[in-house]
């Protein structure tokens, strides 16, 4: 729709006040004498930064409302939910919304899709599913969530929008905390903005009057507008501030142990770059990886210590790690090779792998291995299991076992750790065979872990299923070899 044909209830974005101009800056206590407080020399993770400010907008009203090129709306993995939020866009942007989400087929808890937006103001609308928050699974929860909000800005990014306005994804429906999931999306947005602010005009969080009061406490810590605002709100920072795009950081992950306590750190550095020279190669693996067999051989000529390879190992992953957040892997992502379901019967993350849909010959192999990063890093770090969908693949579709040994020489300790069980679903005698020499000879740890598993039925002896999401073809084939699936059956020794 024509925005300047818009009724009267839109409302322009360009017109509402400023993030800077809206609430005035919080005063100093008046024992403290500003001058001075800006004077010390310690700065907030994130410093006042007048062009990022003027970038946001705080704005309680109904984000269907807004005329700006994309709104966000929150929903379920169906995209049915009937929230407040969801209605109220349904509602102005008319029956052909509905007809054009039964197109998309669902969108996956972080995930987000596109849609037009029809009678909207709003040229598009992006939809995107908020985790359901349980203190038990709380970082999978915050990993969740902050996924939502960094693929609604890349979504944005990628498609050259000028505005977005945000709705509190967190629904109240979905039990998450409005303070935590307020951290969570200002300073993911922040974040983005610091690195890709170029390519967004304006921000808008559209609230309610129940969360007003919530993002006025919160935005100061995220977005000062003052040098004095910055430091007086230092001291309200969670622990917890993300890395360096806002991402929820692991505990575990946070410790360091120097390797030679004593050691000045400029040497320190300088010893790490010259170890990081020592194992550049000339191709995309050995630049980002190294040399594994060489770092090996110095371990057994006493050249190089087991802590300083488990370093050079953790640089190298994480070099992985940032090149995957980095890269644009929406066209792997679109294959649905890999994505997460729910839970095994002993609470662990599910993770299913379809092998029909990786098209070998045809993809980047360095891509596919970047998406996994990017997929596993937040699941691997408690315990998860995989499933392998072996069906119906041919040649086309076989993972070479280089490839395989690469990925399982790249990935952090934690993935081998936390993997609990390899579920390998309708394999073939060849691929047995296969899997027996690649876990014997080539892998270790990985053998015993692997259950072969010849009908869905002795699978959800394991893994309800209501729990899993299966293709079509999965259940087709399943069906005409092994019969229709009955809900009682006997546990299976296997699993």
């Amino acid at each position: 729709m024509d925005p300047l044909g818009a009724p009267s209830q839109f409302v322009d974005v360009d017109s509402l006040p400023g993030w800077t101009d809206a609430y005035e800056a919080k005063q100093l206590d008046s024992h403290q004498n500003p001058v001075e407080k800006a004077q010390v020399g310690v700065r907030s993770p994130f410093p006042y930064r007048e062009d990022i400010n003027a970038k946001i907008i705080l704005w309680k009203g109904d984000v269907a409302l807004l005329n700006c090129t994309a709104i966000v709306n929150t929903s379920n993995e169906t995209l049915t939910d009937k929230n407040p939020v969801s209605e109220s866009i349904f509602m102005h942007a008319g029956p052909d919304l509905k007809d054009e989400l039964q197109k998309l087929k669902g969108c996956r808890t972080g995930e987000a899709k596109l849609t037009k937006g029809f009678n909207l103001a709003a040229r598009f609308i992006i939809h995107t599913v908020g985790p359901k928050y349980k203190s038990r699974y709380r970082t999978a929860a915050e990993s969740s969530l902050y996924s939502c909000y960094r693929n609604v800005l890349q979504l944005a990014k990628e498609q050259a929008m000028c505005s977005v306005g945000f709705c509190v994804i967190n629904s109240l429906k979905r039990c998450y905390p409005l303070e935590d999931a307020t951290h969570i999306a200002l300073r993911t947005v922040r974040r983005f903005l610091e690195i890709h602010g170029e390519t967004l005009e304006k921000v808008v969080f559209a609230v309610s009057e129940l969360e007003e009061a919530t993002y006025q406490k919160l935005l100061p810590l995220y977005f000062p507008r003052s040098l004095e605002e910055e430091i007086q709100s230092l001291p309200y920072l969670p622990a917890d501030i993300g890395n360096a795009e806002g991402e929820p950081v692991v505990p575990e992950r946070q410790i360091r142990i120097t390797e030679k306590p004593g050691v000045p750190d400029d040497a320190s550095d300088e010893e790490g770059l010259e170890a990081d020279l020592s194992f550049i190669g000339s191709h995309a693996f050995a630049r980002m990886e190294g040399d594994v067999d060489k770092q090996r051989r110095l371990i057994l000529q006493g050249q190089l210590s087991e802590a300083a390879l488990q370093k050079q190992h953790q640089r190298n992953y994480n070099r992985w790690l940032c090149q995957a957040r980095a890269e644009d892997l929406s066209d792997i992502a679109s294959l649905k090779a890999l994505y997460q379901t729910g839970v095994d019967n002993c609470g662990r993350t599910v993770m299913v792998v379809v092998g029909r849909n990786i098209p070998v010959t045809l993809i980047d192999m360095e891509k596919a291995l970047l998406y996994f990063i990017h997929v596993m890093d937040h699941i691997a770090v408690k315990e998860y299991v995989l499933v392998y969908f072996h069906t119906l693949t041919n040649d086309y579709n076989q993972l070479d076992s280089n490839f395989l040994k690469k990925l399982y020489d790249v990935v952090d300790a934690k993935y081998k750790r936390n993997l609990k069980a390899l579920y390998f679903v309708h394999p073939t005698f060849r691929s047995k065979v296969s899997a027996w020499f690649f876990t014997t000879f080539t892998v270790s740890g990985l053998k015993d872990k692997i259950h072969y598993v010849e009908s869905l039925q002795q699978l959800f002896t394991a893994i309800p299923p209501e729990q899993i999401d299966l293709p079509p073809f999965v259940l087709e084939y399943d069906a005409r070899e092994n019969g229709p699936y009955y809900s009682s059956y006997p546990p299976s020794p296997d699993l």
